[in-house]
C-alpha cells in the first residue's frame, strides 16, 4: 500500500525541512511546496495529497486564502493550518472557514504525527460515506432484494408445511382424497380469470385449500360416519368452520386467509352458517371458493351419488345464482369452458404429487390468454384458447443454439450461467428478465448466487426446447449486456 503524500506549505525552508523529517520515519511521503502559489500549481499538475499542511502567514498568497481555493475546488482534501501565533481568535477563524484542525508552533513530533492520523482518518471515513451515498439506493434494492427473497423462501416453507397439512386431511378423509388440491386449483382459475392481483390469489389459495382443516377437531365417529348425522352431529360437524378459524387466525402468515377459512360456509342470501353473512359481507375469496367448492363437489363421487358433468355442475351453480353464489363470480365462471375444469382435474389426478396447490404457476398454463380488451365491469368475458408451443426438432435446435453463444443444453433444458461483477447488477438482470418472462407467459427458472445467475429455459407443456425459449435466451443476452454480464 502507498505511503499517504502530505503536501507541506511554508515559506521557512527550516520549517518545511523539520516538519518532512518528522513525517518520513512515520511511513508518509511528504512533499515539499515553498508558497501557496507553488501548492496550487503541483495539485493542479495531478498531486493528490491526502493532506494539506500550510502555514498561515507566507509571502504572497496567505494560507487562508489557500485554504478557500482548495476546498472550493477539492474539497475531499483535510487541511491542517500551522502558525506561530497564538491567538485564540485566529484558530477559530481557520476552523470555521473549514480547516481540519490547527497547530501551534513549535510542536512537538508526537503533537504533529497525531494530528496527521486523526485528520487522516477523517478522511478516510468521509471517503467511506460518500461511497455509502453514492450506492445507497443500490444497496436498499439489493438487501431489498434479499429480504424479499427471504420472505419468498419462507413463504415457500410455509407452503410446503400447509400443503402436508392438507394432505393429511385429505387422507384421514378418503372419500374426498384430492378435493383440497382441486378446490384450490379451481379458486386460483377463477381469480386469475377476475384479474385479481397475485398476492390476493395467493391469500385465497391457501384459504382454499386449509378450508376444512377444522374438520381435525370434529370426532372421527362424526366425520367419517357413513350414514345420516343427526340434528347434534349437524351442529357439531358445522363448528368446523370456526375452529379452523381459530387454528389459523393466531399465524400472521394465514390470518387472512383464516377469513376464508371462516367464512367458506356462507351463502350469498344469508342463509349459510356459521355467521349469516350476506352480499359483500363475506370475504371475496370465500364468494370464489363456493363456487369452485360446489363445481368439484358435483363432479365427484359421493357415498351417497355418483360424479356428473362439469355441464351439470355448470346448470347447478347457474340455477343458486343470487342464493348460494355471487352473481358476479358465477359470470365468470360461466364465461370460461369446460375444457379448463377438465384440464386442472386431469393434471392433478394424474401428477398429484408435483402439482403445487400454492403456485399461480400451477394453473396458469392451463388458463386461456386473456382478451386485449378489458370489458366495462372487469370481469372476462370472452377466453380465446391458448395456442400451445412446439418443441423444436434436433436439427433446428442445433442451429438456433449454435447462435447463442454461452448457452448449452443440459438434459433436456436451454441452460446459461451468466456473471455480472457484483450481486446488485446481478439482480438488476434477474428482476428485467423477470418482467420480460411475464410479459411473454415464460417461466424460466433462475438460480442467483452472489454474482453468477443460472437460466434454465424449457416449455413443459411442449416437451422440450421451443422458439419461445430461444427467443427468451436472446432477451437475456440482451439484457445482460448492458449490466456487463458475460
Amino acid at each position: 500500500m502507498p505511503s499517504p503524500t502530505i503536501l507541506v506549505v511554508d515559506d521557512d525552508v527550516s520549517v518545511r525541512t523539520i516538519v518532512a523529517a518528522m513525517l518520513e520515519p512515520a511511513g508518509y511521503e511528504p512533499v515539499l511546496a515553498s508558497s501557496a502559489e507553488e501548492a496550487i500549481a503541483k495539485i493542479n499538475n495531478g498531486l493528490e495529497p491526502r493532506l494539506i499542511l500550510s502555514d498561515i502567514v507566507m509571502t504572497g498568497m496567505t494560507g487562508l486564502r489557500l485554504l478557500d481555493q482548495v476546498r472550493e475546488r477539492h474539497s475531499e482534501i483535510p487541511i491542517v493550518m500551522v502558525s506561530g501565533v497564538s491567538d485564540v481568535a485566529v484558530a477559530i477563524g481557520t476552523l470555521r472557514n473549514g480547516a481540519y484542525d490547527y497547530l501551534l508552533k513549535p510542536f512537538e513530533r508526537d503533537q504533529l504525527l497525531g494530528t496527521v492520523l486523526r485528520a487522516l482518518e477523517y478522511r478516510a471515513l468521509v471517503e467511506q460515506n460518500n461511497v455509502y451515498r453514492t450506492h445507497l439506493e443500490e444497496l436498499v434494492a439489493a438487501r431489498t432484494e434479499m429480504l424479499n427473497s427471504a420472505i419468498g423462501d419462507l413463504e415457500r416453507s410455509y407452503d410446503i408445511t400447509l400443503e402436508a397439512l392438507g394432505d393429511a386431511l385429505d387422507l384421514k378423509d378418503t372419500e374426498t382424497e384430492g378435493h383440497s388440491r382441486r378446490v384450490t386449483a379451481y379458486t386460483i382459475a377463477l381469480a386469475r380469470a377476475m384479474q385479481l392481483p397475485p398476492q390476493e390469489i395467493r391469500t385465497m389459495a391457501r384459504g382454499a385449500f386449509l378450508h376444512d382443516v377444522g374438520k381435525m377437531a370434529i370426532p372421527d365417529a362424526i366425520l367419517l360416519k357413513p350414514g345420516r348425522l343427526t340434528l347434534d352431529e349437524q351442529t357439531t360437524m358445522r363448528e368446523h368452520c370456526e375452529r379452523g378459524y381459530q387454528m389459523l387466525r393466531k399465524i400472521p402468515y394465514l390470518r387472512e386467509a383464516a377469513e376464508i377459512v371462516y367464512s367458506h360456509q356462507e351463502h350469498f342470501n344469508g342463509s349459510g352458517y356459521p355467521r349469516g353473512l350476506r352480499g359483500e359481507e363475506i370475504p371475496l375469496g370465500a364468494r370464489i371458493f363456493a363456487v369452485a367448492d360446489a363445481l368439484d363437489a358435483i363432479t365427484s363421487d359421493r357415498p351417497y351419488r355418483s360424479a356428473t358433468s362439469f355441464a351439470t355442475a355448470r346448470k347447478e351453480i347457474r340455477k343458486n345464482t343470487g342464493t348460494q353464489f355471487d352473481p358476479r363470480v358465477v359470470d365468470v365462471f360461466l364465461s370460461m369452458p369446460d375444457r379448463v375444469w377438465e384440464d386442472l382435474r386431469a393434471e392433478i389426478q394424474g401428477e398429484a404429487q408435483k402439482f403445487n396447490p400454492f403456485s399461480l404457476g400451477a394453473v396458469k398454463h392451463l388458463l386461456p390468454r386473456k382478451d386485449g380488451r378489458a370489458p366495462k365491469n372487469g370481469i372476462l368475458k370472452t377466453m380465446p384458447e391458448t395456442k400451445k408451443s412446439a418443441a423444436l426438432d434436433p436439427d433446428a435446435l442445433q442451429a438456433s443454439v449454435a447462435k447463442l453463444p454461452g448457452w448449452r443444453v443440459e438434459q433436456g433444458v436451454l441452460t446459461r450461467t451468466f456473471s455480472f461483477p457484483n450481486f446488485v447488477e446481478a439482480l438488476a438482470f434477474v428482476q428485467s428478465l423477470g418482467v420480460e418472462a411475464e410479459q411473454k407467459q415464460h417461466h424460466p427458472d433462475l438460480d442467483i448466487r452472489y454474482s453468477k445467475v443460472k437460466v434454465a429455459l424449457v416449455t413443459h407443456d411442449a416437451g422440450g426446447i421451443t422458439a419461445k425459449d430461444i427467443a427468451l435466451a436472446q432477451t437475456a443476452d440482451n439484457l445482460a449486456t448492458p449490466l456487463n454480464g458475460k
